[in-house]
């Protein structure tokens, strides 16, 4: 087996899968399409394996590929992740800036401050992309994102932690009663974000110095705050949200605060992470400074609200 050559040919053999087509792996790889189709046939040659059942419309993995595909992937984004690791030593100036975010929170935070970045920053171009496989890969020169993970290698920047509040369909509450202590929301179907306290979710709430503890068992614990504002709104429960996902709902009545004299806990908080590599990269850094000044009054809820 050619040892040397094995791990471009696994790298190719996973785009080739994952593009569906020898064609689409070469455009992703800019490389010929006969380079692509030499390197598998070159794979399966030194394995003596057929990997890759060819039709004219599609592929399909045979059970050799089938075990093998899982490898290749791995080798594949780590070749990902090298190449994209050396290409921001070498003139970053010359590409847009990557920038990737969770799916919720870009839609309704970042989007909207793009045109504003690219018109006070004419001179960085960007790359967005709203996809959490792709946060999760680390495929980004700045990520904004909750959690983020323990590594000395990504620098962190606290963008704010988003207020929450308790909210319900009209329909839900007229349904089941609207509680008017912490205590009766026990009798409630609660969608909550943390999980990770299953089976017992300890819910904190406080008006002035009153202060209320309601553990509860919730009908939905999710960490992705979009499924959580779908439930709610669909009336399934009373749900704990970020108070920005539920202006729009709340200010045309699709949406009716809970307990609205009682604070809870703030959302999980936001961060905008760049690798420690970039910290003396100017574009990352105005495009961090930019987040900073402008997400934060973002996340404040207005005025009406507080009531």
């Amino acid at each position: 087996m050619n040892l040397i050559w094995t791990p471009a040919q696994l790298a190719m053999l996973a785009k080739v899968v994952d593009l569906n087509g020898f064609s689409a792996a070469a455009r992703a790889l800019g490389v010929p399409k006969a380079a692509v189709s030499r390197a598998v046939a070159d794979l399966e040659k030194s394995l003596g394996v057929r990997l890759l059942e060819r039709t004219t419309r599609r592929l399909s993995l045979t059970q050799a590929g089938r075990l093998l595909y899982p490898h290749a992937k791995r080798v594949g984004e780590e070749s990902d992740l090298a190449r994209s690791s050396i290409a921001r030593l070498q003139s970053p100036e010359a590409r847009p800036l990557r920038v990737a975010a969770d799916p919720t929170y870009g839609r309704v935070l970042l989007s909207p401050l793009v045109p504003r970045f690219l018109e006070a920053f004419a001179h960085v171009p960007l790359e967005v992309a709203l996809d959490a496989q792709q946060l999760a890969a680390g495929e980004w020169d700045v990520a904004i994102r909750t959690r983020p993970p323990a590594d000395d290698a990504v620098t962190r920047r606290l963008l704010g932690a988003p207020p929450a509040l308790l909210c319900a369909t009209p329909a839900y509450l007229q349904q089941h009663g609207v509680p008017e202590r912490p205590d009766d929301l026990r009798a409630h179907a609660l969608l909550t974000p943390d999980a990770a306290e299953l089976p017992e979710f300890r819910l904190h709430l406080s008006r002035g110095a009153q202060r209320a503890e309601v553990p509860l068992a919730p009908k939905l614990a999710v960490d992705d705050p979009a499924v959580l504002h779908a439930a709610t709104a669909a009336g399934l429960g009373i749900g704990l949200l970020p108070e920005f996902l539920c202006r729009q709902g709340l200010a045309t009545g699709r949406l009716k605060p809970v307990l609205p004299e009682w604070e809870v806990p703030p959302a999980a908080a936001l961060y905008a992470l760049f690798p420690a590599a970039l910290e003396s990269d100017a574009r990352a850094q105005q495009f961090v400074d930019f987040l900073a000044a402008n997400i934060v009054p973002a996340l404040a809820p207005p005025a009406v609200t507080r009531h």
